[in-house]
Parts: structure tokens; sequence; C-alpha cells
């Protein structure tokens, strides 16, 4: 078996670095703001425009500079510019702004190993020089050979371990900079890889275990030694686990200046070769990849199940994992068959607005933030809590979906219901927003708004919960014994990220926020910019991360208690 390469590049930026020298010569040009963030240098009170509409730069538009003829424009004459010049090589541009290369032809960010050298260093530079204060380094001296030690993991020492106990990893000396709260490099349309691992960086549980030491790449057995891959170790693919506990290392550093998670990128890209472009992907389906496939690497096989079902086999499923109990009734007898199946996120369908009480016996109402949501309510506003209802609501199968009853030895229609038997430690609900037909052969995206509380009880769509509505207050021998049922308190859940999908079904961005010290924090790509819960509670959800209140910072219950 080969290891998947990664996608050609842009055949313009080849022929370009064909004709010219290495665009390391760029590193003159550019300059770096206070914030670390890159951009091409300019006088203090130019302006931007571009040259066929006269447009200036903005927040909602990007202007590029011609690598040629330094011509500025707007994305919506890139390729006019790219195809007018007879001269060629003034398809390649770079973002005024950002300083990212561009494309004008192929009209997509590009990646070009010397610019981003350039780009570093120019980021190396405008760094502080150190203090004065500080040792001399040593006088050269005869080189002689480092003496080989062998990596041992650390322990911390009685005085170490209490002030590791009374520290807070989720906060830091600022106020405004949390612990962890670091941008990530956009290396060409991969925001949907940069929202996703923010919120992993920041879901509680996976964060205290990666910087625990309980998954430590210097040890791993699926690596080599980092950075000296040998030839048989490329016969596998790379450990995600490992990589991604080298992003946690970096994003907890201390370090402010963006990440680029470009080694992380290329481990996916070994596991996923079909989906190893520069293309812009799904944000969902890279979520679940990326937990099937630390599943498969750092899965423990000491003194633990391999059933993926009881969701401790590995981190990914002791996190996420949680399990799903479907109840399909026939109509006829009234016989039910009952099923579980694991889960590592719930899919939720848009409501439109309108309630249908089919097999709701009582509407629910949520008092949550001072917000009141009602079931029973006709409003065109969708609601998180409505669309958790639907997908517990039982439904009538139609008659393609005949359900094949044991007590009637036939087909017979039926009712299906969907409950939560065992909730994760962390939830994840994916809103469906990209529709897709295959009788009218379009798709569209749902830009309906979805109203969704800070704080979520998950008791009403436990099983117990819809077991209860549909038969009383009766005890059930199976029901009371079940070791996945939960308690009261830990049904009650906190959000502490969101990912949201702005734009177009073909061309859209991904944004996280997250929730840190009961500040929202907006991560787009290497800028992080505090903003209010306004912003967020009006954004369009994609992806909402909800985490056990019993495992919530201990920040924001000190702010509660005060």
């Amino acid at each position: 078996m080969t290891t998947p390469s990664a996608p050609p590049p842009c055949p313009h930026l080849a022929a370009y670095r064909h004709t010219t020298r290495s665009l390391r010569f760029l590193r003159r040009c550019l300059r770096v703001r206070p914030l670390g963030r890159p951009e091409i240098r300019r006088e203090p009170r130019e302006l931007p425009r571009c040259s066929p509409c006269s447009s200036p730069t903005s927040s909602s538009s990007r202007l590029y500079a011609c690598l040629s003829c330094a011509a500025v424009f707007c994305p919506t004459h890139a390729a006019s510019h790219a195809s007018a010049s007879t001269s060629g090589g003034h398809q390649i541009a770079v973002d005024v702004d950002r300083a990212e290369l561009f494309c004008g032809a192929c009209g997509d960010q590009v990646y070009d190993p010397d610019f981003d050298h350039a780009v570093v260093l120019a980021q190396s530079s405008s760094l502080p020089p150190p203090s004065a204060s500080a040792s001399p380094s040593p006088s050269p001296a005869a080189p002689r050979k480092r003496r080989r030690v062998e990596y041992r993991a650390w322990a911390p020492d009685p005085a170490e371990f209490a002030l590791i106990s009374s520290a807070d990893p989720t906060t830091s000396a600022s106020a405004a900079a949390p612990a962890g709260l670091r941008g990530l490099n956009n290396l060409g349309n991969t925001c949907f890889m940069n929202s996703v691992l923010q919120a992993l960086l920041h879901a509680p549980p996976l964060r205290n275990y990666f910087l625990g030491d309980r998954h430590n790449r210097y040890l791993c057995p699926r690596q080599t030694p980092m950075r000296r891959r040998s030839a048989e170790a490329n016969d596998k693919a790379a450990c995600l686990a490992c990589d991604l506990d080298e992003i946690y290392s970096a994003a907890f550093s201390g370090e402010r200046t963006p990440y680029s998670p470009a080694k992380f990128l290329y481990s996916w890209w070994q596991h996923a070769s079909n989906l190893a472009s520069y293309e812009q992907q799904d944000a969902h389906e890279f979520f679940i990849s990326i937990l099937d496939h630390i599943h498969e690497n750092i899965k423990d096989d000491q003194h633990k199940s391999h059933a993926q079902g009881h969701g401790d086999c590995c981190i990914a499923h002791r996190v996420f994992s949680g399990i799903l109990r479907s109840d399909v009734t026939c109509t006829h007898c009234g016989f039910t068959s009952t099923t579980f199946e694991p889960c590592m996120d719930i899919s939720l369908d848009l409501d439109a607005g309108y309630n249908n009480s089919l097999g709701v016996a009582n509407p629910k109402v949520h008092v949550r933030n001072g917000e009141r949501s009602s079931g029973g309510t006709n409003t065109k506003v969708s609601t998180l809590m409505r669309c958790l209802e639907r997908f517990t609501r039982a439904e009538r199968l139609d008659a393609e979906q005949k359900f094949f009853c044991e007590r009637c030895k036939e087909r017979q229609e039926s009712l299906k219901q969907m409950s939560i038997r065992r909730l994760p430690l962390v939830s994840c609900f994916h809103i469906k927003r990209f529709e897709h037909s295959s009788v009218k052969k379009m798709s569209r995206k749902v830009d309906h708004c979805l109203q969704f509380p800070f704080s979520l009880d998950m008791a009403p769509y436990l099983s117990s919960s819809i077991l209860r509505s549909r038969f009383g207050n009766r005890i059930f021998p199976s029901e009371a014994s079940d070791a996945d049922s939960v308690s009261e308190f830990s049904s009650e859940f906190e959000i502490f990220a969101v990912i949201t999908h702005s734009g177009k079904l073909e061309a859209g961005h991904y944004v996280t926020y997250l929730r840190l010290n009961n500040h929202w924090y907006k991560c787009d790509d290497a800028w992080v910019t505090r903003v209010e819960e306004h912003t967020v509670r009006t954004s369009q959800a994609y992806m909402l991360f909800y985490v056990q209140k019993t495992l919530y910072y201990k920040a924001c219950e000190r702010a509660t208690a005060v």
C-alpha cells in the first residue's frame, strides 16, 4: 500500500516560480502589525483600491496585488486581470491585508514554501529583543559530541503537585487572553479544519487528556522519533493523536502568533486520501473523520473493552460517544422492537417553526438564561429545543419502510421514536443546513436562524423521560437496573463552542466562537477577537458543542458564586 501524496500545486504558481526568483524576496515588502498579523507594507495614509472598480478595502471584500505589475484588484476582477495580460505571469497575486498568495486564474488561495518562510521571518523579526539581563551566550568552543540521554516522562514532586492542584489551566495572568487562545493559519481553504480544531482544543475532557500527558507523542509506539521518520514508518499512516498533541502543546505554550497546522493537515490527508486537496470540505465530515482516526490511533487495549458501543475504548469515544435508543412499534398489535446504537454526534433538522404535536403528549417548556421556549407555540423562529423535540418525536413510517413484526409474522405499518439512552461528556449537535434533492437534482443551503440556549437540560430527551411520558410512572426492572441511566445533575450541559457557516453552499467560510472565562471569542483562522454575546446568538450555527455542567470551567463556577 503506497502512502498518498499531497495534491499537485497550482500550475500557474509553478510556471511563475520557473520564470522568477524565489518568493523569499517579498520579505522586505511585508510588515507585521502589533498582534502578529502580516500584511503588505504601505504608506500610513495609503488606502488600496481596486483599479477597475475603485473599490476600497473592507471587511467583506479582499484586495489583491499582482506580483508582476503591482496592479490592485478585487476578487471580481481577478480572473479578468489574469487573462487580459498577454505577457503571462500575472495570475499570481498577494492579499494586501492578509499576506496570502492567490491565483486569479484558479480563483483560489495557493501555498508556496518560500513565501511562507518569508512570512515567518517577518514575524520573527518583529518580536521584541531579549532583555539585557539575560545571561550571555558562551563563547564558541571546540565542537564535541553530545551525549545521548534517554527520554523520561516528567513526574511532579510534592511542591509542584500542590502548585498544579491550585492552578486553573483555563485562566492566565491576562484576563484578555485566556490560556490556549491562539489563531490558526489558513493553509488554503482550510477554515473547516481550523474551526473544528479550535473546538477540540477547548473541549475540557479532551484538553485535560492531552495536557495531562496521557498521550505522549515522544513515546507513542506508532511514531518514530520526532521529525526523523524512517522508511519503514512511512508504510503506515501518521498518528493523528501525536499531531493533535503537538497542536495542544503549541496552543497552550503561551505564544500568541498564529500557528500553522500543516503537519496535522498532511497526516489527515494520509488517512483520508480521497479528500486530499485544497478544496473546501465540510466541517462536520472532518469532525467525524478526525474522531474515527483518533479512535484507530489511541484506543486503549489494556483493561478496556474494545466494543465501540461501550464508549470507553479510546479518549474520542469516552468524550463524545453516546447511545441512542430506537423504538419501532407495530400499529397493528403494539409489539415494540428496541435497538441501541452508538453515536458521536446528533444531526438535527432545522425546524421550520411550526409545531406538529403528533406524538408529543406534553409540550416541554425550557427556562434557561432568562429565555422561555415552549414546544406548543406556533412561531417561525427555529430553536434547538424544538429541533430536539422533532428528533425524539414519534413518526409514522411510510409504506416502503414497513416493519417486520415478530408477533404478526409479517410486515406492518409502524411508528418509530428515537431517544437518548446515555449522554456523552461532550454533546455535539450538527444542524443540517445543506439540503440535497435527488428529484430536483439541486442543492441549497438553509439560512434559517437558530436560537440556542447557553445552558441546556437534556432530561426531556432521555429514554427514561420518553418512556415515562408513554407508559406513566411505572417501574420497569430492566430500566431501573440500567447501568447507562444518568442522574438529573449530569443531564445539565453548558455551551463552550459554536461553529458557524457563512456564505453560499459552493463557497462559504467557517468561524468558531469559544466561550472562555464567561467571555466569547471569535476564532477566524489566524485572527482571534473578543465579541459580545449578541454576536454569537445571531450567528448561523452549524455545530454546537455542550459539555456536562459537572465538567464545566471552575472559573465560571466562581463567577456564578460571586
